[in-house]
């Protein structure tokens, strides 16, 4: 057996059907040698990606194998979950290619909120039509079509069955909260978002999956999906990043590092190094933009799309005439250290 590209042991959720709703993994694994592989065979794996459903005993039986493997970190967890109530999974990624079930979907948004990927480290090609869209309660992931029957059921209790939201992912502080990060609203981060040592996600901050910050940094706006925000930077309130699912075509978003968006700004173009977009000022790779000189005289106008990751950018917009225009950024970046220590 050869090496592997991830291997995650997990406990999650399946409709009256059997069809998984969602797993957690307690502590994927990256980059498995070939003693695990070779270990999983006792579990039942034969190679290639797999998603391999376990009973408490067969688990047991993995835990006592990898052990001897000397994988004692993955053996103490499978022994943990051989007391689960619930249904078990052993998921092997041998290569990263796109995810072919919810298991495998689950384990890569898990190596991402783990910080054991970066956004687009991991194939997530077809993830949304792995996803089931589920209602979220205070019960777990339900299953749509039987959750009328269960909200009934926790009447006939006298209780109530709290939906928090509909949607094929859930938060990822319930799967996973990485070290040294603040996060004000948690609904607002959806698992497989990377939030580096030092983030802040303020109430109104909002982080998709496949995105997020090297930290330290501010987010007071919204990192959507696919973009990823330099160390230092700081997203303003109602700031919007556009992601490849919200009209940027193939374009790969990101923010470097020491940037600011101001309040109510957004961009359409990936920005270097130090660079600055006033509030209000929304960029889109088709805006005309004026290039001034240090004098603050016009040079040329481009479009913003030739301006993409260019460092020490200003960008703002002319309160007489209404033009968007550019110059050198001098003036860095500094995030409040107090408000930016997180442990």
């Amino acid at each position: 057996m050869s090496n592997l590209y991830s291997v995650g042991l997990g406990v999650g959720t399946q409709n009256q059907n059997g069809e998984w709703l969602e797993v957690f993994y307690p502590a994927p694994l990256l980059n498995a040698d070939s003693t695990m592989s070779q270990a999983l065979t006792t579990a039942g794996y034969t190679g290639g990606n797999a998603a391999i459903a376990l009973d408490n005993e067969a688990m047991s039986k993995l835990a006592e194998a990898l052990n001897n493997a000397g994988q004692t970190e993955q053996a103490a967890i499978a022994k943990s979950l051989t007391s689960s109530e619930r249904p078990l999974v052993l998921t092997v990624l041998a290569e990263d290619d796109a995810p072919n079930n919810t298991p495998e979907a689950y384990l890569k948004l898990h190596l991402i909120s783990h910080r054991l990927v970066k956004p687009h480290g991991t194939d997530l090609s077809g993830i949304f039509g792995l996803l089931p869209n589920v209602a979220w309660t205070n019960e777990g992931a339900i299953d749509l079509s039987e959750l009328a029957e269960r909200q009934l059921a926790a009447r006939l209790k006298g209780q109530v069955l709290e939906v928090s939201c509909v949607d094929k992912f859930p938060k990822m502080t319930n799967y996973v909260v990485p070290a040294g990060v603040r996060i004000a609203h948690t609904a607002r981060v959806r698992l497989g978002a990377y939030l580096g040592e030092g983030t802040t996600i303020m109430h109104e901050g909002f982080v998709n999956f496949n995105a997020g910050t090297e930290g330290p940094g501010m987010i007071e706006g919204r990192v959507s999906a696919g973009v990823m925000i330099g160390a230092g930077s700081d997203l303003g309130g109602s700031a919007s990043t556009m992601g490849t699912l919200s009209g940027g075509g193939n374009i790969i978003i990101s923010v470097g590092k020491e940037c600011l968006l101001g309040a109510n700004a957004g961009i359409g173009i990936p920005l270097g190094d130090r660079c600055t977009v006033e509030a209000g000022l929304y960029i889109t790779a088709g805006t005309k933009v004026q290039l001034l000189d240090d004098k603050g005289q016009l040079v040329e106008e481009v479009k913003a799309r030739d301006l993409a990751a260019k460092s020490d950018l200003l960008f703002r917009r002319n309160s007489s005439s209404g033009a968007v225009e550019c110059r050198t950024n001098k003036n860095a970046i500094a995030l409040n250290e107090e408000l930016h220590a997180n442990n």
